[in-house]
């Protein structure tokens, strides 16, 4: 390997290069294309090191069978620096055996590049709009928001580390009738701050986090608005209202580490016309047009049902099992129409589109995918845009089911979460399951410090590190050493294994769009060092500082470094913090 290349990067080098080897031979067409070739480790470790199946893909166009490529190939890479054999398995797969120095050389590459280990130009500047949380400027920040949080947060992360340039974006739906909902709640508490006595009643926001905003409106205005009727007052309210309540929702996720590039408001969209640009546009483009929508099917129409002619959206030809209208009979925008627009002006300066969405949004997915791909056809390039959907989380403390926030009136909020146990834990215990997966979070539980809490064990495993480092300069006066490491040994090789996958997982989890695939691969790899720490509880020999072997312990102090920083950029992606004591 050389410029401190990783080794998943340098050896995909070698493999493309016995590739051009064939086609400057005759061997391989010269069109072939090397993008599905795929390099990874083989699922059985005793199969070697590596394994790609670059004959298995291009066997057909070479107008061969796989195994006769992959002997062809085979030959090319035998000689390749770093390669101490090669053998075809199965149907046409190669599997690669390196050289023991290649894991020397990785393991002072992660030294090397430090806080920049894992990282990848695999995105090549691409522009990714990632929209997340969005939730309705009417209270604070609860469980309903943090899994998505916390998603959205380490996969704008996650995408940058691999090569992307993201836009973390937070729609505001302050355009709808929530919003004057909350504009009459708010002036409920505005009468109560002057004196008043008040009853909230049904259907209006009961929470305490109200009690402030009153306040502060009765502070500003004074009793002006007290007696005035609804229509003098209910715009100012809403957009005092709107605007503390994104103060208390931007301060609710600086707490979970989460910052926003861009919050785009629902109200200045209506304001900027963009519903009708779009409108217009899509009219345009034969993609909208005036017809009525059929009666509900699977049941009888409601008596008051009417054939009413609306402007609809063509999305039966995008897929969706409907076409969809993007106006109501009254004339207002259908969420879906406003939605519609959003995303034509999100795509405007982006790339790519991500969402992350609550699970209880599955149904629209279809609908605006349909428009997201009819407005790609008009730029005459395709936007790819990817839904993610998040399951809900049941709160439990000690397998009983938590009760509810008395601050919020009907909700626990991330702020009494983070109060509680931290944010660390918060952020981590989210990406411990595929987001589209149910997901329990005991209080209890996710404090305990066992190896069957992932962000105990993972910064337990970085804290251990440190602890060993520190002792090892205290008390020995030692320090990590590359010099020595070719006194490591089978078992601490395969711990730089492990460790040499994260550019790799960095990679994969970007392109599935899977931030929690790092979480899984940390506690892994928290996994292999404690297991190899546990060696030394019985063999003193094993421990990584020996008695009377300072080369030794030297060479294994550079190893627990080196997994150290791998541990720390790991976390770093997903938001939490490398604690170096417990």
């Amino acid at each position: 390997m050389t410029d401190m290349q990783t080794l998943y990067t340098a050896f995909g080098g070698t493999i493309e290069t016995a590739l051009n080897a064939l086609v400057a031979d005759g061997t391989l067409p010269e069109d072939a294309s090397f993008k599905n070739v795929t390099l990874e480790p083989p699922r059985d470790p005793s199969h070697g090191d590596l394994a790609t199946n670059a004959a298995m893909v291009l066997a057909k166009p070479a107008k061969t069978n796989p195994r006769a490529l992959a002997e062809a190939l085979v030959a090319k890479l035998e000689s390749a620096d770093g390669i101490a054999g090669a053998e075809v398995a199965g149907p046409g797969f190669i599997n690669l055996r390196l050289d023991g120095q290649v894991w020397l050389d990785e393991l002072q590459a992660i030294t090397a590049l430090a806080h920049a280990y894992g990282r990848s130009t695999m995105g090549d500047g691409t522009r990714v709009n990632v929209e997340y949380v969005s939730a309705n400027p009417t209270g604070p920040m609860h469980m309903g928001h943090c899994r998505g949080a916390v998603v959205g947060d380490a996969l704008s992360s996650l995408l940058e580390f691999a090569g992307h340039e993201v836009t973390r974006e937070y729609y505001i739906n302050d355009a709808g009738g929530q919003v004057d909902t909350l504009a009459r709640s708010a002036h409920l508490r505005y009468r109560e701050a002057l004196g008043d006595t008040i009853t909230i009643p049904e259907g209006l926001y009961p929470g305490d986090y109200l009690i402030p905003v009153g306040e502060a409106l009765a502070k500003e205005l004074g009793d002006a608005h007290k007696e005035a009727p609804e229509e003098e007052w209910l715009l100012l309210f809403r957009e005092h209202a709107v605007k503390q309540m994104m103060g208390l929702i931007k301060s609710d996720l600086a707490l979970l580490g989460i910052h926003h590039d861009v919050f785009s408001s629902e109200a200045a969209l209506h304001s900027a016309g963009k519903p009708d640009e779009a409108e217009k546009w899509l009219r345009e483009h034969d993609l909208v047009y005036d017809g009525v929508l059929e009666a509900p099917k699977g049941k009888a129409p409601p008596e008051d049902w009417e054939p009413v002619e609306l402007p609809l959206f063509r999305s039966t030809k995008f897929g969706d099992d409907q076409d969809r209208p993007i106006k109501k009979s009254d004339g207002k925008w259908t969420y879906f129409g406003a939605d519609l627009a959003y995303h034509m002006q999100k795509a405007e300066s982006a790339d790519e589109l991500i969402d992350i969405w609550g699970a209880d949004h599955a149904g629209t997915v279809k609908r605006i995918k349909a428009a997201v791909a009819a407005l790609s056809e008009g730029k005459g390039k395709p936007t790819p845009f990817d839904v993610k959907l998040v399951q809900m989380v049941q709160l439990m403390r000690g397998g009983e089911p938590v009760k509810m926030s008395k601050r919020s009136g009907n909700f626990i909020t991330i702020a009494d979460m983070i109060e509680e146990v931290g944010r660390d834990v918060v952020r981590f215990t989210m990406l411990t399951r595929k987001p589209d997966a149910q997901m329990q979070f005991d209080f209890a539980k996710v404090v305990e410090a066992s190896k069957d809490n992932p962000v105990w064990y993972v910064q337990y495993a970085h804290a251990r590190i440190q602890s060993t480092l520190r002792k090892a300069k205290e008390e020995e006066g030692l320090a990590p050493a590359f010099d020595c490491v070719s006194e490591l040994g089978d078992e601490e090789i395969a711990l730089i294994k492990r460790a040499a996958q994260f550019p790799r997982e960095v990679e994969a989890a970007a392109k599935a769009r899977e931030p929690h695939r790092i979480a899984f691969y940390l506690y892994d790899l928290a996994t292999d060092l404690n297991a190899f720490y546990s060696l030394g509880n019985t063999d003193t020999q094993k421990r990584f500082i020996v008695k009377q072997d300072a080369g030794l312990s030297q060479a294994r102090l550079f190893l627990a470094a080196a997994i150290g920083q791998v541990l720390r950029n790991g976390l770093r992606l997903l938001g939490v913090e490398a604690v170096d004591r417990m």
